[in-house]
């Protein structure tokens, strides 16, 4: 390897500039919320099921999602 290689991700640090974050386009944080939490309401509504508490089924699943997507909105926001 070159010396210009190793040294070549060193210039923004170099410089002082740092990363600045954006909040990010609404419509995919949406998307992801509603996918992260369909993701874990499934997991829940399963574990759930398996104590014989809930039955494990697309409307409690659906249902959980919702519930945790607003209070995942509601927290964030």
């Amino acid at each position: 390897m070159s010396g210009e290689a190793e040294g070549a991700g060193n210039d923004d640090e170099e410089r002082g500039e740092e990363i600045e974050w954006g909040e990010g386009d609404p419509r995919v944080l949406f998307v992801m919320n509603l996918v992260l939490s369909t993701a874990f309401a499934a997991v829940v509504v399963y574990g759930l099921s398996y104590l014989d508490l809930a039955a494990f089924s697309v409307v409690n699943v659906a249902s959980a999602a919702l519930v945790l997507t607003a209070v995942t909105y509601l927290v964030t926001n």
